[in-house]
């Protein structure tokens, strides 16, 4: 299992592209006008409270007003504002919180107008994006993220990532964190910690500490609303929360942002410094990956998975679906039950794919193949959760309905990623049609199902716009087919086939169905 980052780079924006394997895995965008970022501290001040929703609406400088929950107060509230307001106005000038005497906690079943009053100043975090026509979602329980911890503020708490399964691990990492922890500061410790040693975590430890100093010296005269602490760039974040021993390359195509992440990778992982490479060809650093190429082929309608299998994803406004079909599988094996577990399982695979390339949240619905025995059922939902547990939103997933479906929730933060993969007609009428790139990846899938079934000759009918493509360059599409299987494909164009029309005909010239 080898990890790629591909990080491009424009005037307006930055995409990461995270390969797994070689396979498009995530994909995000940071926008150069992006002020709402997952993680971001703002100085803001409550516009209103709203006892019918038992919240408050908060103005970040958002053009609607942020919305904070009761439940997102966090139990130390009082003590955080009493804290804001003596940094702000230089009452307080050691932010280390060891003599900052605390308040009592709220209760935990209380009402916002005991908690909060309008045009007061409080400390606040995103937590999620805005979206559509809703402002950000904010908590002033805040936390920020190192390398292998998390500091909480107002907190004494240590806990230990559950994913930790070793219960000594767990042990060792909390009584090397609770002996190195500054008092008034809670910790969570991060996957990424476990093996560790007491050094590394007091480093990761010291930087945090050095980030809550630098966000409290901004306080003191700032203006309402203010952004205080800002989240690392997307890069360094996802580098942050997946970087592992797997990561074989980072290229970047940038030079400014090439030495940024060099040395934020040198920081974190010296020995991994030199897999951060800066890319410069006059070929664009997804083109030449062939990033492109995958990007327009998983974000359509229909999504093709192995063995003939593909999704159908439609999108409302109240959740997804997703419909699995088995498309030439039906055949393939010994019992209708049988087809249908493989097709489910593969389609799992996909599934868990999808939701973390297009980021998808709310409610997904998954409509698989239906199957009578338990046992099949289970096999499923086992497969579906080893496949998202890698998946860093937080989610839930149900075991399949006996209609066959799953339920699926997952978290959302920010918005959906949603990449056009269909084009306007061009013969100019109105209309659009899937992009050709995609038509000729159907093609080729299509014919290493042929090759399988030892076809002697295969010839192709296509139109003569994508029969050229196929043909020209070297090496050409059908030569790599050649390379590939030893069998050459005679291209036939057809000026009377539409655009994205083919077909596959035999050595007797019969069209093969």
């Amino acid at each position: 299992m080898s990890y790629e980052l591909f990080i491009r780079s424009s005037s307006q924006e930055v995409d990461f592209a995270l390969l797994k394997d070689g396979r498009l895995l995530e994909l995000h965008k940071e926008e150069e006008d992006n002020n709402f970022t997952v993680g971001d501290v703002f100085l803001a001040k409550i516009r209103k409270t709203v006892p019918g929703l038992n919240a408050a609406f908060v103005n970040v400088g958002y053009e609607k007003d942020a919305f904070l929950h009761y439940h997102d107060l966090g139990p130390k509230i009082p003590s955080l504002l009493k804290f804001v307001k003596r940094v702000s106005t230089g009452k307080l000038k050691d932010y280390s919180l060891k003599n900052f005497p605390f308040e009592k906690e709220i209760d935990k079943n209380g009402t916002i107008n005991n908690a909060l009053k309008s045009n007061q100043s409080i400390l606040v975090q995103i937590v999620k994006e805005p979206i559509s026509t809703k402002g950000p979602r904010i908590s002033s329980e805040l936390s920020i993220a190192g390398r292998y911890i998390v500091l909480v503020p107002f907190s004494d708490r240590v806990s230990v990532s559950q994913k930790i399964n070793s219960k000594e691990e767990k042990d060792r990492l909390k009584r090397l964190v609770t002996s190195i922890k500054p008092k008034g500061f809670g910790v969570i410790i991060r996957t990424v910690a476990e093996g560790k040693k007491v050094a590394e975590l007091d480093r990761d430890l010291q930087n945090l500490m050095d980030r809550w100093t630098a966000m409290c010296k901004k306080l003191r005269g700032a203006h309402h609303p203010s952004k205080v602490l800002s989240e690392l760039n997307r890069g360094a974040s996802i580098i942050r929360d997946v970087f592992n021993d797997d990561f074989t390359a980072i290229h970047i195509d940038d030079e400014a942002l090439y030495t940024q992440i060099k040395d934020y990778v040198q920081s974190i992982a010296p020995d991994k410094e030199n897999i951060v490479k800066y890319y410069n060809s006059k070929v664009p650093l997804f083109e030449k990956h062939g990033i492109e190429r995958q990007i327009k082929t998983s974000f359509g309608k229909t999504v093709s998975g192995s063995k003939g299998t593909y999704l159908v994803v439609e999108h409302t406004e109240a959740m997804h679906v997703i419909d699995v079909n088995s498309g030439n599988r039906s055949n393939k094996s010994k019992s209708q039950e049988e087809t249908a577990l493989e097709v489910n399982l593969i389609a799992a695979t996909e599934v868990a794919r999808q939701l973390r390339l297009r980021d998808m949240g709310g409610i997904i619905v998954v409509d698989f193949i239906d199957m009578g025995h338990a046992g099949n059922r289970k096999k499923l939902y086992n497969h579906l959760r080893d496949e998202m547990k890698d998946d860093r939103a937080k989610h839930k997933i149900l075991p399949p309905s006996k209609f066959g479906l799953v339920q699926i929730t997952r978290q959302r933060v920010r918005p959906e990623m949603n990449i056009k993969t269909r084009e306007e007609a061009p013969t100019g009428e109105d209309g659009e049609i899937e992009a050709p790139i995609v038509v000729v990846d159907k093609i080729t899938e299509e014919l290493k199902r042929l090759f399988k079934k030892d076809y002697k000759k295969i010839t192709l009918n296509t139109h003569p716009f994508i029969a050229a493509f196929l043909i020209k360059g070297f090496p050409s599409v059908r030569t790599k087919w050649f390379m590939e299987h030893k069998k050459w494909v005679k291209i036939q164009p057809r000026d009377a086939y539409t655009y994205l029309e083919y077909h596959f005909f035999d050595k007797n010239g019969e069209m093969i169905k």
